[in-house]
């Protein structure tokens, strides 16, 4: 548990501050459960600069309450977590600083942003909260205001775990917390895990990750590895100690996470994606007359193929309703017998007397014009997708045909900004195994929509 805070002072000599307001957003991860928000009388005077530059003085204090007042409220809703803000060392030092003044000692683990977003998002002109935020896309209201600085640290803070692909926050808050608890029950950790799509990670008494996996139901699919009888169920009931998971709100962002996670995470119950992902695949040949022909074949790591089958059976099934739909020519190659129902713009039995130059280029435009619909090579664009809530929308970027990695966004921004854009993605590396489960998503979820990047946005 984080609470994600942002103070406000009078200004002044260093330690001789005074607090005039301090918002505080308990965050679980995901969502925000519990909040704090309130002006607070310094006792002290306001420095002329503190005042232009958050708006708040002295007359609006004279009925706020006192730093005594509210410190039970702090107290509470800080209790068992984490300090997170965006230059941490500074609000921490002026939390400690008023407690002390009360004789009391608040001592709290912190993480700070500005650090955190230098590690995972390197080489960005400026780290400070408004020009960050800006440069990722997050929307800030009430600037320099606790309120509003700490409710964009939340969002900045969310982007920086999704970020975090090696788990490294979550590991290290992991492995001091859960040897202090009792041992966890199955039951309570399902009872904690939510009914949504998204990638989960069980984790071990050193909050080493011992599992990875996905699903669109987290808390059904964490009952099943809890109520298994197999071998690897087993030993993952006798190893966990907690769970964690990411939501995606996208089934096709929880696989790309899910596979690239395994390999950078290596966790010993999950025995790694096998080499052949993929059984069968979609070639082109040119036949003598020129045409272009399409053949299911298996897979061959040597070859480029237009789109790749999980089996046999699911290519075939593909295939026959393409060919229908594009009126083409499907070889199965090394499967069976060419299909009798061949078109080629309704020349079927023409005994190859009105095989020509013209025909050859309509019908070939017809197969490019498949292939485009059914494959991403050499393209640019954003596939569109569901996000975590109603108020976001998922993007997984492809480059010149590339996959690049994926990253959320807020629906009151437009994709229209490379900046943004290329900041709010989370790399991930493009493989036969990402291209396949792109490429089987988009067969199976015919709507989504795909924004082809202009070449503005390209640069």
């Amino acid at each position: 548990m984080y609470a994600i805070l942002d103070i406000e002072t009078t200004g002044g000599k260093y330690n001789e501050e005074g607090i005039t307001e301090i918002a505080i957003y308990k965050f679980d991860g995901h969502e925000i459960v519990d909040q704090f928000i309130s002006l607070v009388n310094p006792e002290r005077e306001i420095q002329p600069f503190v005042v232009n530059l958050t708006g708040i003085n002295s007359n609006m204090l004279k009925n706020a309450p006192k730093f005594y007042e509210v410190a039970k409220r702090i107290v509470e809703i800080t209790e068992g977590c984490v300090i997170v803000a965006h230059n941490a060392q500074f609000d921490n030092r002026i939390l400690t600083t008023e407690f002390r003044r009360l004789g009391f000692d608040f001592n709290k683990e912190t993480l700070c942003t500005v650090e955190l977003a230098k590690t995972l998002i390197p080489d960005l002109p400026s780290y400070s909260l408004g020009k960050l935020v800006r440069s990722l896309g997050i929307p800030v209201t009430d600037r320099h205001r606790a309120s509003g600085d700490a409710l964009a640290t939340v969002k900045l803070f969310k982007l920086l775990l999704s970020k975090d692909v090696e788990k490294t926050i979550i590991k290290t808050f992991l492995r001091k917390h859960t040897q202090k608890q009792l041992e966890p029950k199955l039951v309570d950790i399902i009872a904690q895990t939510p009914s949504i799509t998204g990638v989960y990670y069980i984790h071990n008494k050193d909050g080493n990750i011992i599992y990875i996996g996905k699903s669109k139901n987290i808390k059904k699919r964490i009952n099943q590895h809890f109520t298994g009888t197999n071998r690897k169920s087993k030993k993952i009931q006798l190893q966990v100690a907690t769970v964690t998971y990411d939501a995606t709100g996208s089934e096709l962002i929880a696989l790309l996470k899910e596979s690239h996670e395994i390999k950078k995470n290596k966790p010993i119950f999950n025995r790694g994606l096998r080499k052949n992902v993929f059984s069968h695949a979609l070639y082109t040949t040119l036949d003598n007359n020129g045409y272009i022909n399409l053949k299911i074949d298996v897979a061959d790591g040597r070859k480029r193929p237009i789109t790749t089958f999980s089996n046999k059976q699911s290519a075939k099934d593909f295939l026959h309703q393409a060919t229908e739909k594009y009126s083409l020519c499907l070889k199965l190659t090394g499967l069976e017998k060419s299909l009798s129902s061949c078109f080629r713009y309704e020349l079927k039995e023409c005994d190859g007397a009105c095989v020509n130059e013209e025909n050859t280029k309509l019908y070939n435009n017809r197969v490019n014009k498949f292939i485009s619909k059914y494959s991403y090579k050499d393209q640019d664009m954003i596939i569109i997708d569901k996000g975590r809530n109603v108020n976001e929308r998922s993007a997984i970027l492809i480059e010149n045909g590339i996959f690049k990695g994926y990253g959320f966004y807020d629906l009151n921004y437009q994709l229209n900004n490379k900046d943004i854009l290329k900041s709010i993605i989370i790399p991930m590396e493009n493989n036969k195994h990402t291209q396949h489960i792109i490429q089987s998503y988009l067969r199976k979820n015919k709507r989504l929509k795909i924004l082809k990047l202009d070449s503005e946005l390209r640069k």
